[in-house]
């Protein structure tokens, strides 16, 4: 089976991006980052993204002003320019139309650091903080028109330490991020991914008996 190309789009560091490059690396990756796009003008990560080899792109998104439809065409001429199979989202600070998102159903895979469908949206740690809650992560969904509510393909999870500020759990979030971000792609390159009746149907091995319960008596 060959490789699926993979376009990853960023607005900021590229924290993710930089993971699915080194994970995409390996020999055995069922995928390869062939292209990294920004809307931002000087986003770090794409000079990160060259630095790795990876073709890296500008496209501003200022000069189609509120067009969103004709912003999403020039991106997808630029997709199409490199062939591309499966998109992932790594902190694209843009919202897409059904339009476009529909045209990429099944096929655009997105981040979100909290575990879904909690704390959707802005500052999830500190919702997560607020809330109270013991335990928190991070979730790789299918993109769909409603932000941060696709079928979610992989989470995983971290504790809340009782002193934890949102910087602290975001740290920590961010480190279960880098692990399930390749591996959620790399599922769905290897066709172990199944869209039934709007949830992922996931075609790999699961260890039920597994528990994480905070705090430990």
């Amino acid at each position: 089976m060959s490789r699926k190309r993979v376009a990853i789009l960023i607005s900021g560091r590229g924290s993710n991006m930089a993971a699915l490059i080194e994970a995409a690396k390996a020999a055995d990756f069922p995928a390869e980052i062939t292209l990294v796009v920004s809307n931002v003008p000087g986003a770090p990560g794409l000079e990160r993204a060259q630095r790795a080899g990876v073709t890296a792109v500008l496209l501003d998104h200022k000069p189609f002003r509120k067009d969103r439809a004709a912003y999403e065409a020039a991106l997808q001429a630029l997709l199409d320019q490199h062939r591309i199979d499966l998109v992932c989202l790594g902190g694209f600070m843009r919202l897409f139309t059904a339009p476009f998102v529909q045209h990429w159903h099944g096929r655009m895979l997105n981040i979100h650091p909290s575990l879904l469908p909690a704390f959707p949206g802005l500052d999830p740690h500190g919702q997560a903080l607020r809330a109270g809650v013991r335990i928190s992560g991070a979730t790789v969904h299918f993109v769909i028109p409603e932000t941060d509510a696709g079928p979610i393909i992989v989470q995983g999870a971290v504790p809340v330490a009782a002193d934890d500020t949102a910087a602290a759990l975001e740290a920590r979030v961010l480190t279960v991020e880098h692990q399930i971000y390749p591996l959620a792609l790399a599922l769905l390159a290897q066709g172990r991914v199944s869209l039934v009746a709007g949830r992922c149907v996931v075609d790999a091995t699961t260890a039920p008996d597994d528990r994480m319960i905070v705090p430990k008596i």
